[in-house]
């Protein structure tokens, strides 16, 4: 029997079907009538972090909702002792925010933690030129994940997808959480990035008002040194630091035929003590049963090591790290790091809308790429920059109604 489908028979059997036990114990996600048992004296104990100077502690890993759309998986993530939830308010066009308004309603407001995210529009955008637009556009975007959440406050607010100090420093942004903050409407405030990890985190700590910063971080980033440091500055100045991206794309081909072992993946980010969570997305029982087995062992096997270090050692991949050095050589200076996002949603998640989201917002056309004899811009990664974007840009003629 393959390891996979063990740890997924056991976590059905102990924590679903049988009733017998979970895998995370934790008192926070009890509700009054559920009195929960002790773990198995020989089950290794689960391991939590306190999230900077937030007060909150978590298990080391926690839900990435952003592809889940099953009721029944974040009712079972909730039973196994799942804590911390991570959505965003342009997640499945708000259904994701929706999905868990309906089910956390039922529970205990202090037995949960619900971080969400909101991307500000761009000063100037859609005819918005008067002062405060921005700041206004985005608290109007927090109201209604409010509503959709049917809650009151979210624990962690993030001012989504930033990437660069000045965007970091924005006093409108500053103006907007700490309003949203002093309203009750969040607990805690952060920021998010995909890319520029280090100048974002070190603005996030030199702002003095971010609490808590979501980061890409995982073993393809070539600059992983300088993420790992610029997180050590975080957790030294009491910011706390949550993983994302982790998966590095989840595999290494389009084709999908090189997995990327993803329970290494994840132990490799969260071996860093300095990070107090992660948030990789899960869509079905067996990343459940995989990611919280995480929580109580992160001791890297010798073939787990092994696997990475081919993979790490492969120049392809599906997983960009946004480093840019693409864009100065590109000729119409498109955001080819967003594209390439967009390319990972769609091979490496078989995430279509998401990637259809994206696109889309980036009011490219179906065609950026038009005009150009010869693509001139480099990929750190070697990727094959216009070979991908033609690719993925057929994706904007398909009509989101048809996309899944």
């Amino acid at each position: 029997m393959a390891q996979n489908d063990f740890d997924r028979r056991k976590f059905l059997r102990n924590s679903l079907i049988g009733g017998a036990g979970v895998l995370l114990a934790s008192p926070l996600i009890a509700q009054e009538q559920d009195a929960r048992p002790e773990p198995a004296a020989d089950e290794a104990p689960v391991i939590t972090r306190k999230l900077g100077k937030t007060g909150i502690e978590l298990p080391i890993v926690s839900f990435g909702v952003m592809r889940a759309d099953s009721p029944a998986l974040i009712k079972a993530a909730i039973a196994a002792g799942m804590v911390h939830f991570d959505t965003a308010h342009g997640y499945q066009n708000g259904k994701n925010e929706e999905m868990l308004g309906n089910i956390f309603k039922d529970y205990k407001r202090e037995s949960f933690v619900i971080s969400t995210k909101v991307k500000p529009i761009d000063a100037g955008s859609g005819g918005e030129t008067e002062p405060g637009a921005v700041k206004k556009a985005f608290l109007e975007k927090l109201d209604i994940s409010l509503g959709r959440l049917k809650m009151d406050y979210v624990d962690i607010l993030y001012v989504h997808d930033r990437s660069s100090r000045s965007a970091v420093l924005s006093p409108e942004m500053l103006e907007a959480v700490t309003e949203a903050k002093k309203a009750g409407k969040a607990k805690h405030v952060g920021v998010s990035t995909h890319r520029n990890e280090p100048e974002v985190i070190r603005a996030a700590i030199e702002t003095g008002v971010y609490e808590v910063v979501l980061t890409s971080i995982n073993f393809k980033q070539g600059h992983l040194a300088e993420v790992r440091k610029a997180i050590a500055e975080a957790a030294q100045a009491g910011v706390g630091i949550v993983a994302m991206k982790t998966m590095a794309g989840g595999f290494h081909d389009k084709e999908r035929t090189k997995p990327v072992n993803c329970r290494a993946a994840l132990k490799f980010v969260m071996n860093d003590a300095n990070i107090t969570t992660s948030i990789p997305g899960i869509t079905n029982f067996d990343q459940l049963a995989m990611n919280a087995g995480v929580n109580r062992d992160l001791a890297l096997t010798e073939a787990e090591q092994s696997d990475l270090a081919l993979l790490d050692g492969l120049r392809e991949g599906l997983y960009c790290q946004g480093c840019q050095q693409c864009v100065p050589n590109c000729s119409k200076g498109l955001p080819i790091p967003d594209l390439m996002r967009a390319y990972m949603y769609t091979y490496g998640y078989a995430d279509n809308q998401q990637a259809h989201t994206l696109l889309k917002s980036l009011g490219l056309g179906d065609d950026p790429c038009a005009g150009c004899a010869e693509c001139t811009a480099v990929c750190a990664k070697d990727f094959a920059l216009s070979e991908r974007i033609g690719d993925i840009m057929r994706l904007t003629k398909v009509p989101a109604e048809f996309i899944s």
